[in-house]
């Protein structure tokens, strides 16, 4: 396996997969130190379909989310890498934008799901807990889910011991 596909691969893995009558989940983050949180939320995700879509957030696009001066510690290249080697993971792609609106609109999953410090019900496109893709994923008549987070286990918690 690849560790990140083009987007014009992705489309054509898609492709294949629907006709094959697999049901695509997408999700999305950093996932700058690999943790045991991480396993659990793209697992959890997982179990929403068939394939696994993880978009991960470019270099530049992690320094202007201002997750802090130091990151992201590993690089998109190195996380992507990672990330494709876990069984539960189909198809990583890096996006550059601040947000993976563009993508999400592009794939059109059939589920999108991201952690539960985010809320599948606002509609608020401002609010710090709207998922970005949702209205989108939903007019195509797709799913939007969240997932419970580990406790205690975030990038952040880590980096602060």
């Amino acid at each position: 396996m690849m560790s990140s596909c083009s987007l014009s691969e992705l489309l054509e893995l898609r492709s294949i997969w629907a006709s094959e009558g697999e049901s695509v989940v997408f999700t999305n983050g950093v996932f700058d130190l690999l943790h045991v949180g991480h396993l659990h939320s793209l697992e959890s995700a997982k179990s929403y379909g068939t394939r696994l879509v993880v978009g991960i957030n470019s270099d530049s696009s992690v320094r202007e989310l201002g997750k802090g001066p130091d990151r992201p510690i590993h690089s998109d290249r190195d996380r992507a890498k990672l990330l494709s080697s876990l069984t539960c993971v189909d198809a990583v792609i890096v996006f550059s934008e601040n947000t993976p609106l563009e993508l999400i609109s592009a794939l059109s999953p059939d589920v999108l799901v991201k952690g539960g410090d985010y809320d599948p019900t606002c509609e608020d496109r401002s609010h710090s807990r709207y998922i970005v893709g949702s209205h989108e994923v939903r007019s195509a008549g797709g799913l939007v889910h969240t997932i419970s987070l580990l406790p205690g286990h975030s990038t952040t918690t880590i980096l602060n011991k």
